[in-house]
This record gives C-alpha cells, structure tokens and sequence, in this order.
C-alpha cells in the first residue's frame, strides 16, 4: 500500500528512524540531519534533495527541541542571536555551491567526502577530550585564546567569559556555509566550537545549538523548497517519530554526566562519517557489499547510541531516587 508516493513499509521506517534521531537531537543539540541527510543519500535520493529534506527535519525538530530546553534554562539567546545572523549569511553562500555542483554532476562525490572528512576530524577530536583525564584543562587552553580575542562590542556568555561579537559573527558564517552544503543545521558543529571554543557547559550549549538550528533550518528550507528539493513525506513521518524522541533526549541531558555525553557524541560523528566512506567507495568502486555496510552502520549506531542514553538516564534515575538527591552534570 501506497500513501503519499511512499510505501507504508518505509513510511515505517522513517518514522522509527525519526524517533532514534529524536532522542539523539534533544540529547547533543542536534537536529538530527547530518545523519538523515547521509541516510538518505544512501538509500538513493539526489543530493539536492537529500540536503534540502535534511534541513527541513532540522525545522521541524527544532521547534520542539528548543522549547524543551528553554523549560530548563539551557539556552542563551544573545549567543544564539549572533551566531544566527551568520549561520544565514552562510547557508546562502553554501546553498549556491551546492546547486553549482550539482550542474557539474559533481554533487554526491564532494558532498560525501567533505561529509567524511568533517565527521571524522571532529568527531577524533571530541572522543580524544572525553578519554583524555586533563581534557578540561586543554578545553580551557582553546577557550582562553579565543575569549582573549580584544575586538569590540564584546559578549558576556554563559560560562562566565566574554568573546568578541565578530569573532561569533565570522565562526556562524563559517558553519553557515557548510550547513548550506551539507544539509545540517550546524549543530554538531556548534556543539563543540561553543563547548570547546567559548567555553560554554555542554547542557547550555546543546540548548543554544537548537535554537540556532531552528533559525538556519528554516532559512535552508526556504530556499531548497523553492527549487523543489525537499521529499515533504519522507520529512513528516521522520518528524512524527522524532517528537516522541526529542523529549526523551532533552530529559537525558539532565542525567547523563559531561563526559558520557561527549563521548555518545563523538561515536554518532565517527559512525556517520565510516558510513558515508563506505557509501562513496561503494558508488566509485561498485563494491556493494560496503553500501549494504553502510546502511546497516548508520542505522544501527543511531539504535546503539540512543539505547545507550536511555539506559544510562534510567541507571541515573534509579541512583537519585535511591540517593534522595538529584544529579547535576
């Protein structure tokens, strides 16, 4: 049976993979895309259209993701303001890169290697501060070079420092450009150029991460819409599962210890990343095997990953009920 040009077997499918995304977005202040945007490309649809679908889930997760945080207190909206005003000037510029590639025929190939290279760099880099024991004092290093940035108007931020206002400008358009690109709200860059950089905590910085992603999914599905890349059924039913999901994943942010969260989340980046590799050797080579491989990586890790956030919230629930005291990062 067919609804909505879809069959109900991967309408299914969709809607169970929104929902892993959904824990995954509300726990690390993504909107899930630079899984969904990977996943669909793997399962075959044109990168226009995989990147535009990708930033219209990020809207829709968005809106939800960013009111649960504003209940907790873990958004701070001039860091967000600012960062958004260069996340659009961004998303314009790489929206064009991608149309222009995509008339060279060139799109899929670049895009998922770029997709590659950036996971695997950042995500190397964040499960080396979560396994190292003096992470916080090299956290600190970069957050102090970059705070020491001496370039009016400054902005007071959460973590107790100030950082120049352009010095957030410029790194919004930096990510802005590649959330255009790549079909990602930025967020799992924003995470960490806000934990690491900023010296923002990672609760605080999840919830901010949302909020901008909210801004720069709505303007990159504004623009992909207007030349019909977006796959409207494939973006309700991930976003039908997702809102069970995200309100699990914002709950867990307020259980699940700094490091533990640090590293989920450099395993959901490493995962997509070896995923994506595999899908563009695939393509290259004709090696289908690695194509079946990546299916099975990207899909599965997002099971594991969310499993893991779910059991470890219920492990801390259990402890704080037997403690009779609540548990803080």
């Amino acid at each position: 049976m067919v609804l909505l040009g879809l069959d109900l077997v991967l309408i299914g499918f969709f809607v169970g993979f929104g929902l892993l995304i959904g824990v995954l977005f509300g726990f690390f202040g993504m909107g899930g895309s630079f899984l969904v945007t990977p996943a669909l490309l793997v399962v075959g649809y044109p990168a226009p259209v995989a990147v535009g679908s990708g930033l219209a889930f990020v809207f829709g997760t968005s809106v939800i993701g960013a009111l649960r945080h504003r209940d907790h207190g873990q958004v701070s909206y001039t860091l967000a303001t600012v960062m958004s005003l260069g996340l659009l000037f961004g998303i314009e510029i790489g929206t064009r890169i991608v149309f222009l590639l995509a008339g060279l025929g060139s799109a899929d190939v670049v895009i998922s290697a770029v997709y590659v290279g950036l996971l695997g760099a950042v995500g190397l880099f964040v499960l080396r501060d979560a396994r190292t024991a003096d992470s916080d004092v090299e956290t600190g290093r970069v957050a102090t070079g970059v705070l020491a940035i001496d370039l009016p108007p400054m902005m007071s931020l959460s973590g107790g420092g100030t950082v120049s206002v352009w010095v957030i400008f410029v790194v919004g358009s930096g990510i802005g450009v590649l959330s255009g690109c790549l079909g990602v709200g930025g967020g799992f860059l924003l995470l960490p150029v806000m934990v690491y950089g900023f010296g923002v905590p990672t609760a605080v910085a999840a919830g901010t991460s949302i909020l901008q992603i909210l801004v720069s999914g709505a303007f990159g599905t504004f623009v992909y819409a207007q030349s019909n890349a977006v796959e409207v059924p494939v973006v309700a039913a991930l976003l039908v599962g997702s809102a069970f999901g995200a309100r699990i994943g914002v709950s867990a942010t307020r259980l699940v210890n700094e490091a533990d969260m640090k590293g989920y989340f450099a395993g959901m980046l490493l995962a997509g990343g070896v995923a994506t590799a595999c899908k563009l050797v695939s393509d290259v080579y004709g090696v289908e095997p690695l194509e079946t491989g990546s299916v099975v990586l990207i899909f599965g890790t997002a099971v594991l990953v969310s499993g893991a956030i779910v059991r470890t919230s219920i492990a801390a629930l259990r402890t704080n009920q037997q403690s009779g005291s609540p548990r803080t990062h």
